[in-house]
């Protein structure tokens, strides 16, 4: 039996005119604090307030920044300004001993590697030329 998998499951359908629910809403909402402004206060005195609750309830509907909803953006800036900080000004540095420096070196490969000089270097091509010989490859 075949199944219809939907497509374009990311975007939000338009239920109301051009606009999605949440818009809608969030547009429905500006017009009643409008409302609510203007028996308030007035026209006059409240055509300041009336504007900043347009700019917010249409930048709520219809703004997005790097592809997140202007919502996301003011939750996580609530979020910064209200959690706490950590402020660190200036590295204290200690002085790290001998073991904690092998210890840092061995976490990093699990083993400490041996630098290897020139006579060493030597000496395991030397090893290694002697078991070739010693024992040959076999042929197939």
């Amino acid at each position: 039996m075949k199944y219809q998998v939907p497509q374009f499951i990311e975007f939000e359908s338009k239920i109301i005119g051009p606009l999605t629910f949440k818009q809608f809403i969030y547009i429905l909402g500006g017009v009643g604090g409008t409302y609510i402004i203007y028996k308030i206060l007035g026209i006059f005195p409240g055509i300041l307030l009336m504007i900043v609750l347009w700019a917010l309830a249409g930048s709520l509907a219809f703004v997005k920044i790097n592809n997140k909803s202007f919502i996301d953006i003011l939750a996580a800036a609530f979020a910064y300004l209200t959690k706490s900080k950590l402020y660190i000004w200036k590295k204290v540095d200690k002085p790290v001993t001998a073991e904690e420096k092998v210890k840092e070196d061995t976490s990093v490969t699990g083993f400490l590697a041996p630098s290897l000089s020139q006579s060493r270097l030597k000496d395991l091509a030397w090893s290694l030329d002697v078991n070739k010989s010693v024992y040959p490859e076999k042929k197939q």
